[in-house]
């Protein structure tokens, strides 16, 4: 008996994953039952460059469905001209061990970690939300402004990157693209303090955003961080929050912005109110109070991939 296997290019990918579907899935995924064990972290040298990663993420539903994806951040890439991200997507049954499909693994990528946040700002942000701050000038910058928009009612977004340039360049193009009121921002304290929702999205290692800025009531979005060597915003920002994760295994081991507001004594494991499985099974409210500062810490879940890679393999199967 032939077995054929099908592969999903990243306009496939994309495609198969517009922001309220993909939102969705992502929430009844975090609501059900599931396995998904830490990630492995292998650094790769780079001559001239320091050192890039190499992630191997495996996630399955018992008895349904099995994926792991294979995924390398180059942060070097970017002076090449070429997404940091990169990898593949491997889907299999879970009854029989058989592949169903290989996926472009950035593009994936990117969608479930921006669908991710926005998941987590319709349960954490106020309803109210009109004014985003995306600090980071990378692939997910522009995506943050869709998906954010997807489940707010965002009319204006500001833009700020270490290169003004090319925080001016996304806001033009994203305001063609979405409609909405866009403009890049050289004040950061300035904008952190307008903003409603605030998502970080940068490789960053030093605070960006600071606790003294956030105005009451404002949402932050922490995504660029996935090593204890990384952060983007301060222990103040930490230690007014209300702070929420993804997973607790893997915010314990790669949440820098945690982990380092916990070694400066701002932070306790015990402060966490809760993980996505938690909010999305409805054992946490999410945001209690309208004045409270809340804070998503995310560094991604292999769950995520396999819920996207189904969506994927499920329109596959409908084009063929």
């Amino acid at each position: 008996m032939s077995h054929t296997l099908a592969f999903a290019d990243a306009p496939t990918v994309s495609k198969a994953l517009p922001w309220p579907v993909l939102v969705d899935a992502l929430h009844k995924a975090f609501a059900g039952s599931f396995h998904a064990p830490e990630r492995h972290i292998h650094p790769i040298a780079v001559p001239g460059e320091g050192h890039a990663s190499a992630l191997l993420m495996p996630a399955w539903v018992e008895g349904d469905i099995y994926g792991v994806k294979l995924v390398n951040v180059f942060p070097g890439n970017a002076t090449r001209h070429l997404p940091t991200v990169n990898g593949v997507y491997a889907l299999f049954s879970a009854q029989t061990g058989l592949p169903l499909a290989l996926m472009e693994g950035g593009v994936l990528t990117a969608r479930r970690t921006v669908a991710t946040s926005a998941m987590a700002s319709r349960m954490l942000s106020r309803p109210d939300s009109r004014t985003l701050l995306v600090v980071g000038t990378g692939r997910l910058a522009p995506l943050m402004i869709e998906a954010h928009a997807a489940v707010r009612p965002i009319d204006r977004v500001l833009v700020w990157g270490r290169d003004a340039t090319k925080a001016a360049a996304i806001a033009r193009r994203a305001a063609e693209e979405t409609g909405l009121r866009v403009a890049g921002t050289a004040d950061l304290a300035a904008a952190s303090a307008e903003a409603d929702i605030i998502s970080c999205v940068t490789l960053a290692t030093e605070p960006l955003v600071r606790g003294a800025w956030l105005k009451p009531g404002v949402h932050v979005d922490l995504v660029g961080a996935f090593k204890p060597s990384m952060r983007e915003a301060d222990a103040e920002a930490v230690r007014r929050a209300d702070v929420f994760i993804d997973t607790e295994g893997g915010a314990r081991t790669e949440a820098g912005d945690l982990i380092q507001a916990i070694h400066e004594g701002a932070f306790d494991w015990s402060d966490v109110k809760a993980d996505l499985p938690t909010l999305c099974r409805d054992q946490h409210p999410g945001r209690t109070d309208p004045r409270a500062i809340t804070l998503f810490k995310s560094v991604g879940c292999a769950l995520e991939d396999l819920a996207a890679a189904r969506l994927v393999h499920a329109a596959m199967q409908k084009g063929a």
